[in-house]
């Protein structure tokens, strides 16, 4: 099977999150889309983020009804800080039968060469960008031509913006799945 790996803090997982998961999926690119839980993301801030196993429960969640979704916490068991490299690695070793890619936003691909071992990741694996506001591709796109933008509905959200929200008392409901916004409700999270 072909598996795209999506990692990040999901802090919390949205429905944008979710919408270009399908996209792969819809699209035939891949056959499951693996979100991986990154404990300590090396370019964000560690006091920012929930603990781990509860941003992977939300996840679980948040996927539970779709076959071709998965949440992974491979992370968990490796050094931190998380870096994507070592998760290919790690994954390919873990499931040989696997053939993996990733999936990144356009924001990521235009500081892709601050990402430890980048252009084994490039030779490596098929890297698949997301449209985000504000990051043009373009750059990026000259300087990897191996990457592949994806033509995909743009999500105007972020974790970021969803936890201000939030903390504001403002309705979140149209970016949040509703087991996700029950989860966050139950364990008073982000207030």
């Amino acid at each position: 099977m072909k598996i795209a790996i999506y990692s990040g803090s999901f802090n919390p997982i949205h429905l944008g999150h979710q919408k270009l998961a399908e996209y792969l999926i819809d699209k035939q690119l891949v056959d499951e889309v693996w979100f991986v839980v990154s404990p300590c993301n090396p370019l964000k801030s560690p006091e920012s983020q929930l603990d781990e196993y509860i941003r992977l429960d939300m996840v679980v969640a948040a996927i539970s009804e779709n076959p071709h979704l998965k949440a992974s916490d491979v992370e968990f068991t490796m050094p931190i800080p998380s870096y994507t490299i070592d998760t290919l690695h790690q994954l390919t070793k873990l499931y040989p039968e696997h053939d993996f890619a990733l999936m990144i936003g356009s924001d990521n691909a235009v500081i892709f060469n601050q990402w430890k071992n980048y252009r084994e990741i490039l030779d490596s694996y098929p890297v698949y960008v997301y449209p985000r506001n504000g990051y043009d591709f373009s750059t990026a796109e000259a300087l990897y031509p191996q990457m592949q933008l994806l033509d995909t509905p743009y999500y105007d959200i972020s974790s970021t913006k969803i936890r201000e929200m939030i903390q504001k008392g403002e309705d979140v409901s149209g970016w949040l799945s509703a087991e996700v916004m029950e989860y966050i409700r139950e364990n008073c999270l982000y207030l």
